[in-house]
């Protein structure tokens, strides 16, 4: 695999150092490398700054409003982000619902979403798991019965991310009890204001306010707002899945870590000496960057698909898995890097407050931060899950 970028992928890597130098906001540079909690405002002003460059969905067709650009392009330009600590733009739009209604969707669907979704005039969140149907997603039973016109849909869902500021969902809903799992569900899109919904916040172990728990209870639901046919709705889960594991992976943000625990490891001490010179420490980090190595070099042989227009397979879960891991180790070395300063952590400084956090500004996160990964292995089709579809659909087992 040649490795070596073009005159022209090299301008490109320029152009894109060049526009986030210029135009990403000046109050948010270093809060997301600092641990600081974001706001939908900061999430928010980042993506309109893309959205009105024109870079806003990278991976959509052009005639959705994607870039047209080259696998490649898109890798520098998720490398660039992630290198000068850009705010992650929130995937249930761009990266998840999107593609599934700019591929399954009606004509109208995607004139009326598609703009907004761009735009970032509709935030979005993902009604899959449930109580009783995590990993096993087919189990689920919120339920959708017709009524004229409209489904009645009733049920809850869990570990729903950001639905408190979600102006629209994408819900998966049993519409046949009697079908068999897979064949009984049906993809609708849901006003997160319709009459009938509660949001009920759900505190991490790192005391962020990050999932929800989402109660449907009697809620109108217009049958022009299912995508695709009825029943048919895990043609559409398995196909944004696919695309969630491969964001999972995470290689870019990974790699600015991986530089970050080195930054600390070189500031603290083991003894008289910087952490980063005790050989035990710097094997670990060394087996680390190894790994993430060959997960960005399989991201990029990866990238063949979508460019010979495959898009992402169930090879997507190999990447789901390896990243997830690194991301959690990642974690642990940082906590182990700060030490002691990692175990009196807070949460919720802000304007007014008297207290502070303890130790060097980059320790006071590390805990929470260590805390909230564990969720890595489980969110989007636990690794136990992802290995049993890669010994079905690549092993031939």
């Amino acid at each position: 695999m040649d490795m070596e970028f073009s005159p022209e992928d090299l301008a490109f890597q320029q152009e894109v150092r060049d526009f986030i130098a210029e135009n990403y906001p000046a109050e948010l540079r270093g809060k997301q490398d600092e641990g600081d909690e974001l706001t939908k405002e900061d999430f928010l002003s980042w993506h309109r700054i893309l959205y009105k460059k024109g870079w806003v969905a990278p991976a959509w067709p052009v005639e959705y409003g994607g870039t047209g650009w080259t696998p490649t392009q898109r890798f520098i330009f998720s490398e660039e982000t992630a290198r000068a600590d850009c705010i992650r733009l929130m995937p249930f739009g761009l990266a998840m619902v999107g593609p599934v209604i700019y591929t399954f969707g009606t004509p109208e669907q995607k004139a009326r979403f598609l703009p907004r979704i761009l735009s970032g005039d509709d935030w979005w969140c993902q009604g899959y798991s449930e109580p009783g149907a995590g990993s096993d997603l087919a189990s689920l039973r919120t339920t959708a019965v017709r009524d004229g016109d409209d489904y009645i849909v009733n049920g809850q869902k869990t570990w729903t991310t950001m639905a408190q500021h979600a102006d629209w969902g994408f819900f998966l809903v049993r519409t046949d009890k009697d079908a068999k799992q897979q064949e009984g569900i049906s993809f609708l899109l849901i006003d997160m204001k319709s009459p009938g919904i509660t949001v009920r916040p759900i505190i991490t172990l790192g005391g962020e306010h990050e999932v929800n728990e989402v109660f449907l209870e009697d809620v109108r639901v217009p049958v022009s707002q299912r995508v695709y046919e009825e029943n048919k709705g895990w043609t559409c889960a398995k196909f944004l899945l696919a695309h969630e594991r491969t964001g999972i992976a995470g290689v870019a943000s990974s790699k600015r870590g991986v530089e970050r625990v080195k930054q600390i490891a070189r500031t603290e001490l083991d003894g008289d000496k910087p952490l980063l010179a005790n050989p035990f420490f710097k094997r670990k980090l060394a087996e680390l960057e190894i790994d993430l190595t060959a997960l960005e070099f399989t991201e990029l042989r990866g990238l063949a698909g979508p460019n010979a227009g495959k898009g992402p397979g169930p090879e997507s879960s190999l990447l789901k898995i390896k990243g997830s891991e690194i991301q959690q180790r990642l974690t642990e070395l940082t906590l182990e890097a700060v030490g002691h300063y990692g175990a009196p952590y807070f949460r919720g400084f802000g304007e007014g407050d008297n207290a502070h956090p303890i130790g060097p500004d980059y320790a006071h996160r590390a805990a929470p931060t260590y805390f909230n990964m564990r969720k890595t292995t489980i969110y989007g089709g636990s690794n136990e899950i992802q290995r049993n579809i890669i010994a079905k659909m690549v092993l031939g087992l």
